[in-house]
C-alpha cells in the first residue's frame, strides 16, 4: 500500500481530525489515536486504528507523547491555537526531537487572528470562507450541505492532501514541516471557481436564481409519481435536447432559456407523471445527465456502483472504498478491522517504545494511562 510503512499519532477529536487518519490509514499507514481517559470514543471512523489512552494534564504522559514522537512521521492535532504550546507539545517542541516530523494542525480558524481561539463548527468556517452564501434557494436564508464541505472536504481531506505533499518533499530534503489547514481556508480554496467564474454568465443573479444553484430549470432536482426523486443535469444544449425527448416535450415548447418560472412548473408536472424507476428506464439509455436520488441504502446496490466497487459490504454494513483508485497500490478500507476500544492498545503501545509491564502498571496505578479491560459477563 502506498502509505506502508508511515506512523501517524492522531490526537483525538471530532470529525475532520478522525477522518484524515482514516485516509491515511486506509492508503496503508498504521494510525494510533491518542485518547482521552474516558469510558468510550465518539469516533465512527476508527476502524483498523490503535487507541493509546493518556491523561495529558499529567507530566508524565507529556512526556510518553514525546518519546512516541520520536518514530513518528505525522502527528495530526485538532486544537484551537496554542492549545498544543500549553501542553508543551508544540511543533517547536516535537520537531526539535524529530527534525522528519510532519506537524498537520487542523483547525476551524487557523494558529493566529482574531478568530484563531475561538470555538466553531462547519457551518460557522463555511459561512466566514464565503462559500455559505451560495448555498440555498431564492427567498430562502442560506442552507447548508450538512457538514461535509469545511469539516470533510476543506478540513480533513485537505489536511490530508498537505500531509502527503510533505511527505513527498521530505523525500527529498530529509524535513518534516508544519502542514497548517484551517477550515476556513480549506473551504475557500475548495471554492476557488465560485469565486473565480463570478463574472460568467451563470452568475449574476439572486441566490437560487443562478443556473447552478437551482434558477434554472434543467439543473434541479425533481420528485416523481412515487414520491422519490431524479437529478438534471442537463447543462449543454445536446444534454437538453435528450432530456427534451425522454420527456417527450420539444424545444417550442421548453427552450432552455425560456421563463425559468414556467420551465420549472413545466418539468415538475412532467417529472410527476412517472415513477422513479419508469424514468430511469427512460434515461439510462440517454445521455441527458438524469440520475436517480439514492439514499443510503440504495446508493451501494445500484447497478453501476456495484460494477465500480465503490462500496464494500463488511459484515452487512456498507461503507465506501477507498478512493482514488490506484493500480499499483490500491487503498484498502480500514473497515475490515474494528475500531479500536479506548486505551485498546496502551500496553502494546508502551511496551514498543521500552516500557516494562512494571511501569506500565505504576502509570496505571496513577491515572497517567489507562488500559482497556473487557468487562467481564
Amino acid at each position: 500500500m502506498a502509505l506502508k510503512g508511515i506512523k501517524v499519532l492522531e490526537i483525538a477529536g471530532l470529525a475532520p481530525g478522525p477522518f484524515c487518519g482514516m485516509v491515511l490509514s486506509d492508503f496503508g499507514a498504521t494510525v494510533i489515536r491518542l485518547d482521552k481517559i474516558t469510558t468510550h470514543s465518539i469516533d465512527c471512523l476508527g476502524d483498523g486504528k490503535k487507541s493509546i489512552a493518556l491523561n495529558l494534564k499529567d507530566p508524565e504522559a507529556i512526556k510518553i507523547v514525546k518519546i512516541i514522537n520520536r518514530s513518528c512521521d505525522v502527528i495530526i492535532e485538532p486544537f484551537r491555537a496554542g492549545i498544543m504550546e500549553r501542553l508543551g507539545l508544540g511543533p517547536d517542541i516535537l520537531m526539535k526531537d524529530n527534525p522528519r516530523l510532519i506537524y498537520a494542525r487542523l483547525s476551524g480558524y487557523g494558529q493566529s487572528g482574531s478568530y484563531s481561539k475561538r470555538a466553531g463548527h462547519d457551518i460557522n468556517y463555511l459561512a466566514l470562507s464565503g462559500l455559505l452564501s451560495f448555498f440555498g434557494r431564492f427567498g430562502e436564508n442560506p442552507s447548508f450541505p450538512v457538514n461535509l464541505v469545511a469539516d470533510f472536504g476543506g478540513g480533513g481531506l485537505m489536511c490530508a492532501l498537505g500531509i502527503v505533499i510533505a511527505l513527498f518533499e521530505r523525500s527529498r530534503s530529509n524535513l518534516g514541516q508544519i502542514v497548517d489547514n484551517s477550515m476556513v481556508h480549506g473551504a475557500a480554496y475548495l471554492g476557488t471557481f465560485l469565486y473565480k467564474s463570478q463574472k460568467l454568465p451563470i452568475w449574476g443573479n439572486q441566490r437560487g436564481k443562478n443556473i447552478l444553484d437551482g434558477g434554472a430549470a434543467f439543473y434541479e432536482v425533481y420528485k416523481t409519481k412515487d414520491k422519490k426523486f431524479v437529478a438534471v443535469g442537463a447543462l449543454e444544449p445536446q444534454f437538453y435536447s435528450q432530456l427534451l425527448t425522454g420527456l417527450g416535450l420539444t424545444i417550442e415548447e421548453a427552450p432552455q432559456f425560456g421563463d425559468f418560472n414556467d420551465m420549472h412548473k413545466l418539468f415538475k408536472t412532467k417529472f410527476q407523471e412517472k415513477t422513479r424507476e419508469d424514468w430511469c428506464k427512460i434515461f439510462d439509455s440517454k445521455d441527458a445527465c438524469v440520475t436517480p436520488v439514492l439514499d443510503l441504502h440504495e446508493a451501494p446496490k445500484h447497478f453501476h456502483n456495484v460494477h465500480q466497487q465503490i462500496f464494500t459490504n463488511y459484515g452487512g454494513d456498507y461503507t465506501p472504498s477507498p478512493a482514488p483508485k490506484l493500480s499499483r497500490t490500491p487503498g484498502l478500507s480500514s473497515s475490515i478491522k474494528s475500531a479500536p476500544k479506548v486505551g485498546q492498545h496502551t500496553k502494546e503501545i508502551l511496551e514498543t517504545h521500552g516500557f516494562s509491564c512494571q511501569d506500565i502498571l505504576q502509570l496505571e496505578e496513577n491515572g497517567v494511562i489507562m488500559c482497556y479491560k473487557p468487562s467481564k459477563l
